[in-house]
């Protein structure tokens, strides 16, 4: 669970130079003095933080949402900007008791920091406004930090604000791609956050101590320094460090041999009641095979392989090893898959970020995997988890195969950290294989609300994708294989077809049309070959020749 962190910045203009941070105790250091939290729900802690020592952590259960609110003294007839840093499961911050038009703004979820904003104005009245966060009813834990309502003072005054940071130190280039290069760097006292400069011209910005740019010519030199920003202002630039990027080998972008609309399949190494397979079972609609999958070990980040030989009716590793390069040889691409619902690996930091890329890169090279599948279903990191993947990615080359495959929840919004990863691999992605299953109700591109189960499920919410950043050769459609396959969300073949035919040419479609045609669009994914396999592999039969003949 990451960490949440609330501040205040003009909606309306830069705020004037009279205008103060009304809200006490904003960075939570002196414990919950000045906040009331509901059902004594809310604590501090010390990690994580958004700056400080110090960070609210609020918890819902039952019928309470973890309120935590503080009355702040106002002047009537005045604007005051609210704004926070929020990380965690459905975020809300507020203010009630304006005199005017209460407000309030959320995030669906982020495991990095993001920022909410809105304003508010008084009443003719009103000296005192009530400013909240709170989560959502069974959902987990958020986390808040850095809380300011910056405008005139109405008598509270305020507490001492920020001085500069000191320019942070440490600056070093990591892992480099033909197109980017990872900096990482010591955190700065104080610091809210960190600006990048590229031979002296800013070109991004960063919530914690590492960034990765993007965007660069190959076999290029570069040079490069942060600085460390809060609401004061911002430090002297770090001392320079160079960086090159690697040589242009032709490739192009992420998915080597896959081809332009593709069907992934998730294999299970591990008999569930489904039809165990060998991998040479699985059927030649399949163009991606996901190994289902890798398992953590004690060393953080890193993940290992075993073959459950004995669940899969004696499959032997040279046979396994022999099959994948059979696949291959067949145009195919088979992939060690990352996580599922019951996986525990974390990437947070650059020390697992580095075991984690080792070790698939060692996988690889072992079994013959082209590439690996991020199925985190425990949230992610998305700073750590993008540095990880460059770097396999600048060790196995341009042929590296990349899938994705979040849950609904984690691709409702750009903010969310896996949403963030998406985009920031871009440039090494095959493909994000959403699973439309398992979610309940979501909202669509429209901000309507759809539930799972129809064409509109899959059409809306695979257009928060495509108009969200991603390609739409980026872009496919996760379903359950049968009924079997997954506690909820099953549709038929024919639905998915639909989808299909409604995203790239129009038609198909149910009450949701979009905009425009994605004739790019990837394909579909299936949970899973095995579960496929049990119905007469009905779901491959139907899906895979409409996949492969898209236009």
């Amino acid at each position: 669970m990451a960490a949440a962190a609330l501040s205040a910045a003009g909606l309306t203009g830069t705020a004037q130079a009279a205008d103060i941070n009304v809200a006490k105790n904003a960075g939570f250091e002196s414990g919950l003095t000045n906040w009331t939290c509901t059902a004594s729900s809310g604590a501090t802690v010390t990690t994580p933080v958004h700056s400080g020592s110090a960070a609210l952590k609020a918890a819902p259960s039952g019928q309470d949402n973890a309120q935590c609110a503080q009355t702040v003294a106002v002047l009537p007839n005045s604007t005051y900007q609210l704004s926070s840093w929020v990380q965690g499961s459905y975020v809300y911050l507020g203010a009630s008791g304006t005199g005017t038009t209460d407000v309030s703004t959320w995030t669906p979820g982020s495991s990095g920091w993001s920022q909410l904003s809105t304003s508010f104005k008084t009443g003719a009245s009103t000296t005192s406004v009530t400013v909240y966060v709170h989560g959502w009813y069974g959902q987990p834990a958020y986390y808040a930090d850095d809380f300011s309502v910056i405008g005139p003072d109405g008598g509270g005054g305020s507490d001492p604000g920020p001085t500069v940071p000191a320019a942070p130190g440490g600056l070093t280039a990591g892992s480099v791609t033909r197109s980017s290069v990872d900096l990482s760097w010591n955190p700065s006292s104080g610091a809210t956050g960190y600006n990048v400069y590229r031979d002296g011209a800013k070109v991004q910005s960063s919530t914690g101590a590492s960034a990765t740019v993007t965007g660069l010519s190959a076999d290029t030199s570069y040079q490069f320094q942060v600085t460390a920003t809060n609401a004061a202002g911002e430090s002297p630039r770090s001392g320079a460090v160079t960086a090159r990027t690697s040589a242009d080998t032709g490739g192009g972008t992420g998915g080597g041999s896959v081809p332009e609309h593709a069907v992934t399949g998730y294999w299970q190494n591990f008999n569930n009641g489904a039809t165990v397979q060998k991998i040479s079972d699985v059927p030649a609609n399949y163009d991606i095979i996901a190994v289902a999958f890798a398992d953590a070990t004690t060393t953080p980040g890193a993940v290992s392989f075993t073959l459950d030989t004995a669940g899969l009716n004696g499959y032997t590793v040279d046979q396994f090893k022999a099959d994948i390069k059979a696949k291959q040889a067949a145009g195919k691409s088979v992939i060690i898959s990352i996580g599922g619902q019951n996986g525990t690996i974390s990437v947070s930091d650059t020390t697992s970020a580095n075991n984690f890329a080792n070790s698939v890169y060692s996988l690889m090279q072992e079994y013959g995997f082209d590439g690996v599948d991020i199925d985190l279903e425990n949230g992610i990191n998305s700073t750590y988890m993008s540095q990880a993947l460059k770097s396999l990615s600048a060790k196995a080359g341009p042929g590296l195969v990349i899938t994705m495959a979040p849950q609904t929840i984690d691709m409702q919004s750009t903010s969310n950290g896996y949403f963030q990863t998406a985009l920031d691999i871009k440039n090494i992605l095959t493909v994000v294989n959403m699973q439309y299953y398992n979610s309940g109700s979501m909202l669509g591109c429209d901000g309507k609300v759809y539930s799972q189960g129809s064409v509109d499920f899959l059409t809306a919410l695979a257009c928060i994708q495509l108009e969200g950043g991603l390609d739409p050769s980026q872009v496919g459609l996760g379903v359950p294989a049968s009924t079997r396959g997954a506690g909820s969300g099953y549709v038929s073949p024919s639905v998915v077809n639909n989808a299909l035919d409604c995203l790239t040419k129009g038609t198909g479609c149910g009450t949701f049309k979009p905009a425009k045609t994605y004739p790019g669009l990837r394909g579909a994914m299936t949970w899973s070959t095995n579960w496929d396999a049990l119905s007469g592999n009905a779901w491959s039969n139907a899906v895979g020749p409409h996949v492969h003949a898209l236009p």
